[in-house]
């Protein structure tokens, strides 16, 4: 049996997961995808997760988070990682999910990124509204 124990908390408009022990088929993945959906349900729309404590992640794992960067994106959102160690970035870059997940090293960065794409939405919405007036 894995063990996985997720605390959260917020900083400003982005909710922080921290992950610890082992995102792997059964429970876990159970768990974390549960945890999501919660968040998802109350508004929260951007979501880091802290992985510095996560020792192992499987292909259900992995299918877990490329599933849950989906789901947020489809509501909205945005799900960005933190903190990769150095086993789960191995993982990420053989399978080329690096791609797609921003990563980041430094939470005040990741954070901050966040409001950088608010930024860039409501420019883009402007531009729309901008462009379909004209």
């Amino acid at each position: 049996m894995s063990k996985l124990d997720i605390t959260q908390r917020l900083i400003g408009n982005v909710a922080i997961l921290a992950l610890s022990g082992k995102l792997l088929i059964g429970e876990s993945s159970i768990k974390f995808r549960t945890h999501l959906r919660e968040l998802m349900q109350k508004g929260e729309k951007n979501i880091l997760l802290d992985l510095a404590n996560t020792s192992q992640i499987d292909s259900c794992g992995l299918g877990e988070l490329v599933a849950s960067f989906v789901s947020v994106q489809n509501n909205g959102g945005d799900l960005k990682l933190l903190n990769l160690t150095k086993r789960v970035n191995e993982l990420m870059v053989i399978t080329k999910l690096l791609t797609v997940f921003e990563v980041y090293e430094n939470e005040e960065i990741a954070v901050k990124s966040f409001q950088n794409n608010s930024e860039k939405d409501e420019l883009n919405q402007s531009d729309y509204v901008t462009a379909k007036l004209n």
